[in-house]
């Protein structure tokens, strides 16, 4: 397993990056609740 994970740990990283991104420009589906974005998070929003 660390094999792997030092193989494709850059990979993992860029697409947690990623995915993290397209959630941060996102709103939440329920129309009762959204969790708060967290400020490192806030730093990957488009919106500013």
């Amino acid at each position: 397993m660390k094999k792997l994970m030092m193989k494709f740990g850059n990979v993992f990283a860029a697409l947690a990056l990623v995915a993290a991104s397209m959630n941060v420009n996102a709103t939440c589906g329920h129309l009762l609740y959204q969790e708060a974005v967290p400020e490192s998070a806030k730093k990957l929003s488009k919106v500013k």
